[in-house]
């Protein structure tokens, strides 16, 4: 987990606290296509998510062409605060 400090309008800090998570995702497209899938299903179920870092990148190889690219990517999101 890591820490995120960001200033409101009134220059008072705020924290927040942030977790990574680490996800892979395909399409037969493109490695662009992967990471907007990946991002797309990581936010039906993550909250608050941030960024994402791609880790790897990988394609899939069948009768001499590419037919799969694949992407690990690591997504950053806030945690909720406490009630």
């Amino acid at each position: 987990m890591g820490h995120v400090l960001s200033v409101d309008g009134e220059g008072v800090f705020n924290m927040s606290v942030a977790r990574i998570t680490e996800i892979s995702s395909s399409s037969e497209k493109s490695f662009e296509d992967a990471v907007a899938q990946g991002i797309a299903r990581a936010t039906e179920t993550i909250r608050n998510v941030r960024s994402a870092w791609i880790k790897e990148q990988e394609v899939q190889v069948r009768d001499g062409k590419v037919s799969e690219y694949k992407v690990i990517m690591k997504i950053t999101f806030v945690l909720d605060d406490a009630a």
